[in-house]
């Protein structure tokens, strides 16, 4: 995944969303590095849908961004789920296959992306469940850092919980830059000294969105808004860290028409550039 990875660097794409979005890339075929879809959402293609989905992925790379694994879940994995992923992931090829380091399922779909307990038994629950279900793909998965609102039965930190977890299931980051901005002003931390404290080489993948700020203290995170300009710092930051890998510009509500997606994306490459730039120019030099 290493090299295939390093051949996208620097590109940035949007996610796929059935209706106004999805006809507007099919007919202006806008200049993005990749799409990316649920693949839950997915799995029973048919017809018309599945024919012009495949036309899209004639031009574009599919990068996969899971809801429903629950990999922190208290019940069994769903092996039938995890089979018809990898059955999807089989045929379309995707350039890597992300989820959230959170849960959303027990004996039931709770239909939202809950945050796992920053405890030393969630640890060896997850990773647990993390090498089983990367074995059953034949693949590593990368793994998002979620939004949450509260911890009170936490052990650990935040950052302790998710290297903790990185290292010992030998998976990767998918780093939402946003959801570092939305946390650190919600638990009053430094989101830089976040970034810097994670492992770059583990950092496979980048989202950023915008949010709701509710109070100075209190954010939201919707997907629902621009980027805003902390949040652009903060991502002009992470690739000081990481490098230029490939970013996702989220939007999942209230959906702009794809010109002002695309004015965003132009903001994401112009920082990637930067970044590449500066890593290149050799030390000493004066440009």
């Amino acid at each position: 995944m290493a090299d295939l990875l390093a051949a996208h660097l620097g590109d940035v794409g949007v996610g796929l969303r059935r209706g106004n979005l999805m006809h507007e890339i099919e007919t202006t075929r806008p200049d993005l590095d990749f799409l990316e879809v649920a693949p839950e959402n997915w799995l029973r293609l048919g017809g018309a849908v599945k024919r012009r989905f495949e036309a899209l992925l004639e031009h574009y790379p599919l990068y996969t961004h899971g809801l429903s694994l629950s990999i922190g879940g208290p019940a069994p994995l769903d092996w039938a789920f995890i089979d018809a992923i990898k059955q999807f992931i089989d045929r379309y090829q995707p350039v890597l296959y992300s989820e959230h380091l959170s849960f959303c399922s027990d004996n039931a779909h709770l239909y939202d992306l809950m945050p796992i307990p920053f405890t030393e038994a969630a640890v060896n629950h997850v990773v647990d469940r993390i090498q089983q279900v990367q074995d059953r793909l034949g693949q590593r998965l990368v793994l998002e850092n979620v939004s949450y609102y509260t911890a009170p039965t936490a052990e650990l930190t935040e950052l302790e919980f998710i290297t903790a977890i990185l290292a010992r299931a030998d998976c990767d980051l998918l780093l939402d830059v946003n959801n570092v901005y939305v946390n650190s002003v919600n638990h009053q931390y430094d989101a830089r000294a976040f970034i810097n404290a994670l492992p770059p080489a583990r950092v496979r993948y980048v989202h950023v969105a915008g949010h709701w700020q509710i109070e100075p203290d209190l954010i939201i995170d919707t997907h629902g808004a621009p980027v805003c300009d902390p949040v652009w710092d903060l991502l002009a930051h992470t690739y000081a860290h990481v490098g230029a890998v490939p970013t996702l510009l989220e939007r999942d509500f209230d959906i702009p028409p794809l010109g002002e997606l695309m004015g965003e994306v132009a903001h994401i490459r112009a920082l990637a550039a930067r970044a590449r730039a500066q890593t290149e120019t050799p030390q000493g030099s004066l440009a």
